[in-house]
């Protein structure tokens, strides 16, 4: 399959049963019909879940670093491109 912007060899990646194609030249995303909203969906699943436990230190352990620096949940978009 070809890029419709740059004629680039595209490649499929599969992601939670969602189809992705991206252009290995110009990097762009191009996703077939419906993938857009079950990408959403999946998103406001994501976000509506409870977020996972911390792995950090025992209470009383020592801690290092001096400051401490909440767990930010990354958005689907991080995932998707993820091993």
């Amino acid at each position: 399959m070809q890029c419709p912007k740059c004629r680039g060899n595209m490649r499929t990646y599969d992601r939670n049963g969602v189809h992705i194609e991206q252009c290995e030249n110009c990097r762009g995303i191009f996703l077939d019909y419906g993938e857009l909203e079950t990408l959403t969906r999946m998103e406001t699943q994501f976000h509506a879940a409870p977020p996972p436990a911390p792995g950090g230190p025992a209470w009383g352990a020592p801690h290092h670093g001096g400051h401490h620096h909440g767990h930010r949940r990354n958005s689907w978009v991080g995932m998707l491109f993820s091993s």
